[in-house]
């Protein structure tokens, strides 16, 4: 890259400007990698949106909610460690 010149992604992580941008750009790739990180979850759960560090899904049945709801703990330290940083702090969970 030419001198002077910065990248996408460095302008994004270095300007405080645009942090509220940084930010709607990492909640919306935790939704959008969900399957990803959760493979097995594709059938039970599906990621709506993410909000203030909460990350929304829909879930199967009230079964299925009650289940992750135990291990949201767990979830949300495999988000953290899947991009190296705190994207989420809690999941809420709501029944189709």
């Amino acid at each position: 890259m030419p001198d002077g010149f910065k990248s996408i992604k460095e302008i994004l992580n270095t300007d405080p400007g645009l942090k509220s941008v940084k930010e709607i750009i990492n909640e919306n790739d935790v939704v959008n990698d969900f399957v990803k990180i959760f493979p097995d979850f594709i059938k039970v759960a599906q990621a709506v949106k993410v909000q203030k560090k909460t990350l929304t899904l829909k879930v199967l049945n009230a079964g299925w909610r009650n289940e992750l709801k135990f291990k949201e703990n767990e979830m949300i330290e495999k988000i953290k460690s899947y991009y190296g940083e705190e994207r989420i702090n809690k999941i809420k969970f709501s029944a189709k």
